[in-house]
């Protein structure tokens, strides 16, 4: 998950607004004229609406999370094996120069 700039992830804020929607939705309930059984009914139903949705959300974290790894993971395989590359041409470039120098050394002599 990305943060922005204070450090707070989009799944934080996006989680505390279902909690303080639910929780202005049950506040209204309270306040409404209704009966008893209907307000604890509704209640229920606000609470249960909420709580799969807040379930929802944190698997679509959890995948997004999952599928961030992995692409990262996949990058630091391919940037393991170009610098693996590059040194191992480094080395046989140095190891060519070492045997110029050396034909050269010797056709001095």
């Amino acid at each position: 998950m990305a943060d922005d700039e204070r450090g707070t992830s989009v799944g934080t804020i996006l989680i505390s607004f279902l909690a303080g929607a639910a929780l202005g939705s049950g506040l209204a309930l309270l306040f409404a004229p209704k009966s008893g059984r209907e307000m604890r009914e509704q209640i229920k139903d606000l609470t249960d609406d909420a709580v799969d949705r807040i379930r929802e959300y944190a698997r679509d974290a959890q995948e997004k999370v999952k599928s961030t790894y992995e692409e990262g993971k996949e990058l630091v395989k391919e940037k393991k094996s170009m610098i693996s590359s590059a040194i191992e041409a480094g080395k046989e470039a140095m190891e060519r120069e070492r045997e110029k120098v050396s034909e050269e050394l010797k056709s001095r002599e």
